[in-house]
């Protein structure tokens, strides 16, 4: 433990603003959440299904994206300066071109959402909703091309700025336009849609503007030689995001059919399960601001050849979410009964909610430390084999598990609930180990050739 203590203040500093910057992407779904839920059950859980289909385009996303930070944090510690400038045009090129593509796909999804075995109703409501949320995929790639440059370089604050800034815009207009206040029309739950697209536009052209003129990143800026990317260092980001975007897309894939076995089991069910999962999803999403530090601050030390003390940087992440997320434990624990009615007054929601949250206090450790695993492995770029793990974990174990639990045992939500807490935990014990096996002194020294070797497979 005395080895870690120097690492614990660096990397707390570096993860509270991704800790904020990364619930931004949460909170824009609680916020659209509890201002549809007061409208009722069935735009609440219309949005459930709405969030479920379009979380998985947008980790995959948000994953792919996150493929240059360890490249540029490494690029950082040798303070190679070309190499940030081509990652710079990379990070932009590549994320505004996925953001492209992924708006589209959003598009093609409504007509299938009647394949999910949804209510009628919740179908009808959440189609058009998909279709105007998807659009703004698009601009939160472009926030995040910018964004993840940035904080590869250990500049975290500007991005969680934004994403204060970002939520309260989305809040205010999410109000104005759901229920037609500030001179603006109602549009009921579609205007919450309208919102999160204009908030997320506004972030991206000013999360943009910082990085083409923050006199910090002068340096950077002047080694770009051209703005068009190379295409050996897309393919490095790309072989590095991809993996990352699939293993995120696998495990909120696994949620979002969570909540469709839930919807199986009627809207109240469907209702309480989405109360639930929004909560847990900010818990999850400030541990991953520890994850994002864990890889910037092992990235940036293996770079520096420091090998030693990336070891223990990751370690120190560990410990931090091992409290952060045991205090969210007891916290949930204590509030069960109290949280739902942010959301809405249903008694029947609310009496589920409490039991499900009882489930997802249950699994925050695991949830913790199994993202700061993956984020700790990012930073030796180390993305392949943790997606293996993830789909196995995840759609192997967890989701079987939990239809067996749920369905065949009738234990309804909580049988579900349940095998995603044993997926998480499998997730979490077997990168702790893999972390500490590949950090080991004999593994250290062979760290850069073992990283070379797995881009190759």
């Amino acid at each position: 433990m005395e080895n870690l203590r120097p690492h614990l203040r660096p990397t707390l500093l570096l993860a509270l603003p991704v800790m904020l910057s990364q619930l931004g992407h949460v909170l824009v779904n609680f916020v659209d959440s509890v201002v549809v839920g007061h409208i009722g059950k069935v735009p609440l859980a219309a949005v459930g299904v709405g969030v479920s289909t379009t979380s998985v385009l947008l980790v995959l996303g948000v994953g792919l994206s996150m493929g240059s930070v360890p490249l540029v944090a490494a690029a950082d510690g040798r303070r190679d300066l070309p190499e940030l400038g081509r990652l710079l045009v990379a990070s932009v090129w590549t994320n505004a071109l996925a953001g492209l593509v992924l708006a589209g796909l959003g598009q093609l999804v409504p007509p299938f959402l009647h394949l999910l075995g949804q209510p009628p109703e919740v179908v009808a409501l959440a189609g058009p909703w998909v279709q105007v949320i998807s659009l703004s995929l698009f601009p939160l790639m472009v926030f995040q091309g910018f964004r993840e440059f940035a904080e590869g370089l250990g500049l975290t604050r500007q991005a969680m700025w934004l994403s204060i800034l970002g939520n309260v815009l989305n809040g205010l207009l999410c109000y104005a336009l759901v229920y037609g206040h500030l001179g603006l029309p109602a549009m009921g739950m579609m205007g919450s849609a309208w919102a999160t697209l204009m908030a997320r536009g506004l972030m991206a052209a000013f999360m943009a503007t910082y990085v083409l003129r923050a006199k910090r990143l002068r340096a950077e800026r002047a080694a770009v030689t051209s703005w068009l990317p190379v295409g050996a260092t897309v393919r490095r980001v790309v072989d590095l995001g991809a993996p990352i975007g699939v293993q995120m897309a696998l495990e909120v894939g696994a949620f979002g059919l969570s909540l469709l076995m839930a919807g199986w089991l009627g809207v109240t069910t469907e209702a309480a399960h989405k109360v639930a999962i929004d909560v847990a999803s900010m818990t999850y999403m400030a541990a991953s601001g520890i994850a994002a530090a864990a890889t910037i601050r092992v990235g940036n030390l293996r770079g520096a050849g420091d090998l030693n003390a990336a070891r223990h940087a990751g370690f120190a992440a560990y410990w931090l979410t091992f409290g952060f997320m045991g205090t969210m434990a007891l916290l949930l624990i204590f509030t069960r009964h109290l949280v739902p009615y942010i959301y809405i007054s249903d008694p029947q929601v609310v009496a589920q909610a409490s039991t499900l949250l009882l489930i997802a206090a249950l699994f925050q450790v695991s949830d913790g430390l199994q993202v700061v695993g993956l984020g700790a492995l990012r930073g030796l770029e180390d993305v392949k084999v943790p997606s293996v793990v993830a789909l196995l974990a995840y759609w192997a174990v967890a989701l079987p598990l939990g239809y067996f639990l749920g369905f065949k045992l009738h234990m309804g939500a909580p049988g579900v609930w349940t095998g995603l807490l044993v997926g998480l935990s499998i997730v979490a014990t077997v990168l702790l180990l893999r972390f500490r096996r590949e950090t080991e002194p004999d593994f250290a020294a062979a760290l850069p050739a073992a990283a070379e070797e797995r881009a190759t497979v």
